[in-house]
């Protein structure tokens, strides 16, 4: 296996189990050096708001979001407009544009960010991502890695993008509550009153044992680990009126 193929399996194995955005970024920060890059950066912009997930420099991503970087960075300028990767450099750059984006590349490469390519990603209803490899060496050829290795570094964005918005929207889901059955409720009503296992036993009309086989059934569904827990986590989902 080439070591661009095995670099881009041990990515996609590892993104499956990020959970969090520090995994995440950890996932996607040794994909990264093992592609020979320095950093890499996913900007997403929903209803104007960015969401940052980088291995850049913490003083440069605090000083980009403090001067609003994001709405004159040229990089993500041009993100919103392509739909296909492509590369950039820095020193093309500052010697383009207006001069407020050349003052931008030029800070940019104070702090070493002097080339990469960024993969555009867009959304629906105005949203958009970018999810970007940069380097530090002025002699990456941008251009030249995107003819041999553009198809995996394109997959490689959208999985972190499409993995990362799945992770998002399972964690948005509130918890579904579990069903606890007729005698469960019952049984746990009169648990929540203060009534001993016989004493409910008897207002049920059904037998001691039957009464603490339902209860341990409430305990398992609500995960709790005594009656008092169960009792009150039914009461915190509104399970008991």
């Amino acid at each position: 296996m080439k070591r661009l193929d095995r670099a881009f399996q041990d990515f996609v194995d590892s993104i499956e189990l990020a959970h969090n955005d520090v995994e995440f970024e950890r996932t996607a920060a040794r994909t990264t050096l093992r592609l020979g890059f320095r950093w890499f950066a996913y900007l997403r912009i929903a209803d104007g708001t960015p969401r940052l997930i980088s291995s850049y420099p913490r003083s440069w991503s605090s000083r980009y979001f403090d001067l609003r970087y994001q709405q004159l960075d040229p990089v993500i300028r041009r993100a919103r407009l392509d739909h296909d990767l492509f590369g950039w450099t820095g020193g093309a750059m500052v010697r383009a544009g207006t001069k407020d984006q050349r003052t931008f590349f030029e800070e940019a490469v104070s702090f070493g960010i002097r080339s990469g390519v960024t993969i555009p990603i867009r959304g629906g209803f105005g949203r958009m991502a970018a999810f970007t490899l940069a380097s530090d060496e002025d002699r990456l050829h941008p251009d030249r890695l995107i003819a041999t290795s553009g198809h995996i570094l394109r997959l490689i964005g959208l999985h972190f993008h499409t993995h990362l918005a799945a992770r998002q929207l399972t964690a948005d889901v509130p918890p579904v509550s579990p069903v606890l059955g007729q005698r469960e409720r019952q049984c746990l009503a009169w648990a929540a009153r203060g009534k001993t296992v016989s004493e409910s036993a008897l207002l049920l009309g059904i037998s001691p044992r039957t009464v603490a086989f339902h209860l341990e059934n409430a305990k398992r569904k609500l995960d709790a680990t005594s009656i008092a827990q169960c009792v009150a986590e039914a009461i915190r989902r509104r399970l008991l009126t």
